[in-house]
């Protein structure tokens, strides 16, 4: 089960600290359906198949490990845009249990900084209280879910 929370972040000038000085992972990430979610990522150097069902902020969700060449295979059959981005490993202040995922896109998106934090339950989620630097909270949304963005006829 995925439980996450989903902020959108205005500049990266405005945030308190500097991102760049935590560990990071560069994605790229296609989606063969999204409904159900079917995606393939390349994270750094590793490469999974996920299926995710509907939901917003709690869903199912299972991944299976890709060889670099399935991967590179299901890339070409991906439906609408590939994504880019950096994803920053942020501690989250006075909780050593939950991690922020900073993601910094490129690519068509360039520009677009959007913060998440996962949950292990969703009472977790429900009665989380976000730091001053997070902007909207877009998770119920629905437009600021990946498998929203790469498709070009619904970008927010």
């Amino acid at each position: 089960m995925e439980i996450e929370r989903k902020f959108l972040i205005q500049k990266l000038e405005e945030l308190p600290f500097s991102p760049f000085d935590y560990p990071h992972k560069e994605l790229e990430q296609g989606y063969l359906c999204t409904a159900p979610v079917v995606r393939i990522r390349r994270e750094d150097d590793d490469y999974v198949l996920t299926y995710k069902s509907k939901g917003l902020m709690a869903r199912e969700e299972y991944n299976l490990p890709l060889t670099k060449e399935s991967y590179e295979h299901l890339l070409k059959k991906a439906d609408g845009l590939v994504l880019t981005k950096v994803r920053w490993l942020l501690p989250l202040e006075g909780r050593t249990d939950l991690t922020i995922e900073l993601d910094i896109f490129s690519g068509c998106y360039k520009g677009l900084i959007l913060a998440e934090v996962e949950f292990p339950t969703i009472e977790d989620a429900d009665s989380f209280t976000p730091p001053d630097w997070f902007g909207e909270d877009v998770t119920f949304s629905g437009l600021y879910q990946n498998s929203r963005l790469s498709n070009p006829h619904k970008q927010p």
